[in-house]
C-alpha cells in the first residue's frame, strides 16, 4: 500500500499501547536484524519508566555492536549490565558468567538477555538450561524485514525453527525492527509494521512491539498499529559516529 493510503500516514483514530514488559525477556534473531540495539534500547526504555532493569550481554559469537558497547550509557541511567569477566569481555571464547545464572533466578522488575545471533548465537541459552528450569520467561525473535534472510514470512519461521532448536526455548512473540540504517523513512515503518502484523497472524504468535527511530515517530501516526512502539535512540554506532543522547 502507497504510504498517501496508509492509516498510519493519514491518521489513524487507535490508542497508542503502553510498552511495558516485565520479569525475563530473551531478545534472539538473526545476524543484521538489529537485536542488539533492540536490547539496549529496551533497557533504556523501562529504565526511564522506573523500572529496576538488567541486561546481560550474552552475545558470544559477534565482535561488532554488541549490548556492551552501550555499558556506559546504561549504567548512566543505573542499568546493571551483566558481562563476562572482565579478562574475557571482547573474547569471543564462549565464556558464561555465573551472573547469568544469578539474574535469570531473581530477576527483578526487568531483566533482558541480548543472546548472539541465529541459532548459533542461541546455544548459550541451552547452556543456562538449569537456570530457566521452572521460570517464565518471554523469547523475542527481532525480526528487519529488509534483511534477505527474513524478507519473507517463510524465511522468519526458519530463523525460528533453527533459534528454538539450538536454544532449547520456544519463541513466545516477534518483534519487529523495520530499517535501512540512516536511510530509514516512515515508509519503511509503516510497510515493516504490516509485514509484523501479517506475520503474527500467520505464525499465532503475538506482535510484542514495533521499534521506529525517535526522530521520526512524529510522522507516523503510530496509534494506527494497535501494538507498542519502542522509540529507537541509537547506541550502537561505528567508531566514526555519535551515539545518540540517551
Amino acid at each position: 500500500m502507497p504510504p498517501s493510503e496508509s492509516a498510519a500516514f493519514r491518521g489513524g483514530e487507535g490508542v497508542r499501547v503502553e510498552l511495558a514488559l516485565e520479569g525475563i525477556v530473551v531478545i534472539v534473531g538473526n545476524y543484521g536484524s538489529g537485536k542488539s540495539e533492540v536490547a539496549v534500547n529496551l533497557a533504556l526504555h523501562h529504565r526511564r519508566r522506573g523500572c529496576a532493569v538488567r541486561i546481560a550481554d550474552l552475545d558470544l559469537v559477534n565482535p561488532y555492536f554488541r549490548s556492551r558497547e552501550a555499558e556506559r550509557q546504561m549504567a548512566s541511567l543505573g542499568i546493571e549490565v551483566v558481562l563476562p569477566d572482565r579478562a574475557y569481555v571482547q573474547s569471543e571464547l564462549p565464556v558464561l558468567t555465573p551472573a547469568a545464572g544469578g539474574l535469570i533466578r531473581r530477576p527483578g522488575d526487568l531483566a533482558i538477555l541480548d543472546v548472539g545471533g541465529n541459532n548459533v548465537g542461541a546455544m548459550v541459552l541451552a547452556a543456562l538450561g538449569d537456570a530457566f528450569a521452572g521460570r517464565r520467561c518471554r523469547v523475542v525473535q527481532v525480526v528487519n524485514p529488509y534483511r534477505p534472510e527474513t524478507a519473507t514470512h517463510a524465511g522468519c519461521e526458519r530463523i525460528r525453527r533453527s533459534i528454538e532448536a539450538a536454544a532449547g526455548l520456544a519463541v513466545t512473540d516477534w518483534a519487529g525492527n523495520a530499517n535501512l540504517i540512516d536511510d530509514t523513512t516512515p515508509r519503511e515503518i509503516v510497510e515493516g509494521h504490516a509485514f509484523m502484523a501479517a506475520l503474527a497472524a500467520a505464525s499465532g504468535l503475538p506482535l510484542a512491539f514495533v521499534t521506529a527511530p525517535e526522530p521520526l515517530l512524529a510522522e507516523v501516526d503510530t496509534a494506527a498499529f494497535g501494538c507498542p512502539v519502542l522509540p529507537i535512540r541509537r547506541q550502537l554506532v561505528p567508531p566514526w559516529k555519535k551515539a545518540d543522547a540517551v
